[in-house]
């Protein structure tokens, strides 16, 4: 069964990895490691060994067996890039992705470059899949870099996660890029989001035609701030995504 979540810009998570380690500034209040932690030596809880890094194969094929199309988070629990996940077991979650191509899969990670090397060796001669969107997480300027990776690797979707926005990011270059995502920190060691580092950003998108998801203020809770920014709620979504429900229904008719 799906896990259900509260992420807007998502339908529900799939983590066959969980658990991982700190790399960068974004990942000093991880809200994965703060939540699986506090399970940590319950007996038969799915995270009884914290947040360590732990293979969940029997989760490998899960989304095989869901048959309603829908937008999947892939490891909201960890990162599917992360140096100790053998490049083999990767492959095995393209293969389920590129085999449940009904879904649309949001692939988010911190490790940039080797998110690059897997994907352009895994699809040479073709970009990979559009209903596969690769994206990399940007919390400052610093980690700006890993938008020059991205934009190397062979994908027909790329998008960033700017969360949690703890500093201004300066001038982005978002040529291929189709989504970004702004959000602030939330949990009880917030680190507060300014406002113009978010309209900054959102006056960039408008600017290079990308589109634009303003996920949240942050605070002590993820609600607790809300969703506005300059007076309204921005819930752009990628114009791939329009394209694959479009494609969705044709089949749907086809069938009938």
């Amino acid at each position: 069964m799906a896990a259900t979540t509260t992420i807007e810009w998502t339908d529900t998570t799939w983590n066959p990895v969980t658990g991982c380690t700190k790399i960068g500034a974004g990942c000093d209040n991880c809200y994965a490691a703060r939540f699986s932690e506090r399970f940590r030596g319950v007996p038969g809880h799915p995270f009884e060994t914290g947040f360590d890094l732990t293979f969940r194969p029997e989760r490998l094929l899960q989304p095989l067996g869901w048959r309603t199309p829908r937008m999947i988070f892939v490891n909201s629990m960890s990162d599917l890039f992360h140096k100790e996940i053998p490049s083999s077991y990767i492959a095995k979650v393209f293969d389920t992705m590129e085999q449940a191509d009904w879904h649309i899969y949001q692939v988010l990670t911190k490790r940039s470059s080797r998110l690059e090397k897997f994907v352009n060796e895994r699809f040479r001669t073709r970009p990979a899949p559009a209903h596969i969107w690769l994206g990399v997480s940007v919390e400052d300027q610093q980690a700006t870099s890993r938008i020059v990776h991205l934009r190397r690797a062979n994908a027909s979707t790329r998008f960033l996660s700017v969360e949690p926005l703890i500093a201004p990011l300066g001038k982005l270059n978002l040529e291929g890029i189709a989504w970004v995502i702004v959000g602030g920190e939330s949990g009880p060691h917030a680190r507060p989001m300014d406002a113009r580092w978010a309209i900054d950003v959102r006056n960039q998108c408008q600017k290079s035609k990308v589109s634009f998801f303003f996920k949240q203020w942050g605070g002590r809770s993820p609600k607790s701030g809300g969703r506005r920014l300059e007076g309204r709620e921005w819930n752009e979504f990628p114009a791939t995504l329009s394209a694959a429900r479009a494609q969705r229904s044709s089949r749907v008719r086809s069938a009938a």
